[in-house]
């Protein structure tokens, strides 16, 4: 007999946000697991935050329910709800040690002696700070003090801990390493983690899924390979790296696979996909850089192909990046390894991109 299926941690059921005439969350419905890193992935002003302050209690909801260990908390306060929030700024307390920092919560539960000790302890083992646990927020660096957030807030064990952009404030080496820092500390506790962030690698690196946001609404759904292999609009090819979207029309299908007539030339096989297209209908063939291979004298046999112009080309250490132009002006980017690189290809050279059809996908046309 199977295991039974877990109750979600948070349950956001047809939910509205409304501020005036602008509807900031338009219908949104999500599932969020126990012991998940789920992240809310999109550019600024797509309604992210809002759904985070929703989640915690800081917006009421307009319409629509939500739920968090299966209780309504549609109209619960934030003190009553059992997430955590971690923001931006940190917010800790500067004249407090690192250890009166993360002991305040406890405290405030009448959590005191050797059992606050022990909780305490036990939680900057966690985050990796027991020897920085009388220093002060000022004496720290920003690494430090986002572990410092994180341990306060998990210390009172919540449900969910929810994280508004956390990494934003950190410098690029720093955040990279603190992306790895979150994800074994969230494994460590299992709880689940809510984080909000509208950076790509941030959420690729981190999530186990991925709700892509646009306009208030979820645009796709799903684990970070699912969404950057298979996006479902071109908004999310776009959005979730690079991604080459050639004008295309659909011709006949042939088992798994459809032909499509490139406007630049060539006709191509991707995918049939669960989105149906009808026999001449239009629509926009997505494949990514790295998946495209360049090609002088031809290229080998069972490759998508489509002949290009080298408009310019960038050394990019592991990578050459081309960037291409095809017949009817559509522009590629190809992502090439330097070691792989052809010496004899240079800009203004005709040559072909080619990448295995098995890596393409079809999406509708924009609009």
């Amino acid at each position: 007999m199977s295991a039974p299926e877990r109750r979600p941690v948070i349950e956001v059921d047809r939910a509205v946000k409304r501020f005036g005439d602008f509807v900031a969350i338009d219908g949104v419905s999500v599932a969020i697991a126990p012991g998940e890193f789920f992240s809310l992935l999109g550019p600024s002003g797509c309604g992210k935050t809002t759904m985070l302050r929703l989640i915690a209690g800081f917006e009421g909801l307009s319409g629509g329910t939500l739920r968090i260990d299966g209780r309504d908390v549609s109209a619960v306060p934030p003190y009553r709800r059992p997430v955590n929030t971690v923001f931006q700024n940190y917010a800790l307390f500067p004249h407090l040690t690192v250890f009166e920092n993360v002991a305040f919560g406890p405290r405030i539960k009448g959590i005191a002696g050797a059992a606050l000790e022990r909780r305490v302890s036990a939680m900057l083992g966690v985050v990796r700070l027991r020897e920085l646990a009388q220093r002060r927020p000022a004496q720290l660096s920003g690494g430090q003090r986002q572990r410092v957030a994180l341990a306060r807030a998990l210390v009172n064990d919540p449900s969910a801990l929810l994280l508004d952009e956390p990494l934003s404030a950190l410098d690029l080496e720093l955040r990279r390493q603190m992306q790895l820092e979150l994800k074994r500390i969230q494994r460590e506790v299992g709880i689940t983690f809510v984080f909000v962030t509208h950076d790509q690698e941030e959420a690729l690196t981190m999530s186990d899924r991925i709700a892509v946001m646009r306009a208030g609404r979820i645009e796709q759904l799903g684990a970070p390979e699912t969404v950057y292999d298979a996006p479902a609009t071109p908004f999310v090819a776009r959005f979730i790296g690079i991604a080459n979207l050639l004008p295309a029309v659909v011709g006949q299908a042939s088992g798994t696979l459809l032909a499509v007539t490139l406007a630049g030339g060539g006709v191509a096989e991707v995918p049939r996909g669960e989105r149906h297209f009808a026999l001449g209908e239009r629509a926009l063939l997505m494949i990514r850089p790295e998946r495209v291979s360049l090609h002088r004298d031809g290229p080998p046999a069972g490759l998508a192909v489509v002949p290009v112009t080298v408009a310019d080309l960038v050394f990019q250490g592991p990578v050459i990046r081309y960037a291409l132009r095809d017949a009817a002006g559509a522009e590629l980017v190809a992502h090439v390894e330097s070691e792989d690189r052809d010496a004899r290809i240079a800009a203004g050279d005709r040559v072909w991109a080619g990448w295995d059809p098995a890596a393409a996908r079809l999406l509708p046309p924009e609009g």
